[in-house]
């Protein structure tokens, strides 16, 4: 038995990868989220009792936040999918260790595409950074933890 105590990752040390490239740095990833739907079903006679059988599994959007930057590249690709030419592609959320030496994390999204875009809000009165906002849905994802592990979850 360890004396030692696991601490939580800090949340972030992160970067995107989209297509097998790293993109530009982002300030926030929300979305990664799996909720499996559950049907109640009840039985005759039992009143005190409902069986819950699962149905299905739904993904979340996958939702990334960064400061707005000389590189259009998310903007065209959602601009393509919005008239009409939708590429799927794979997107990795990758979380390193403090000192960015080590992957910690994992997360591959499957056949990712944009669905929403959202540019900053601009104010005459204000210094905060200009932040660009790209939706992500996809068909899935699978997890792994550990420097170059194959492992899925």
């Amino acid at each position: 038995m360890s004396d030692e105590i696991p601490f939580p990752y800090v949340s972030c040390k992160f970067l995107v990868e989209i297509d097998s490239s790293i993109v530009a740095s982002f300030s926030e990833a929300s979305g990664i989220m799996v909720e499996t739907e559950v049907e109640e079903y009840s039985e005759g006679g039992v009143n005190d009792f409902r069986h819950r059988l699962p149905k299905g599994s739904k993904y979340g959007t996958l939702v990334l936040k960064r400061g707005l930057i000389d590189d259009d590249t998310l903007w065209q690709w959602h601009r393509d999918v919005a008239g009409g030419t939708v590429e799927r592609k794979p997107v990795s959320l990758i979380l390193w260790d403090e000192t960015f030496d080590d992957e910690v994390w994992r997360w591959d999204f499957r056949d990712a595409f944009p669905v929403k875009w959202v540019g900053p809000d601009l104010k005459a009165d204000g210094s905060a950074v200009a932040l660009e906002t790209l939706e992500l849905v996809h068909n899935g994802f699978v997890s792994s933890s550990g420097p170059a592990s194959g492992g899925g979850a």
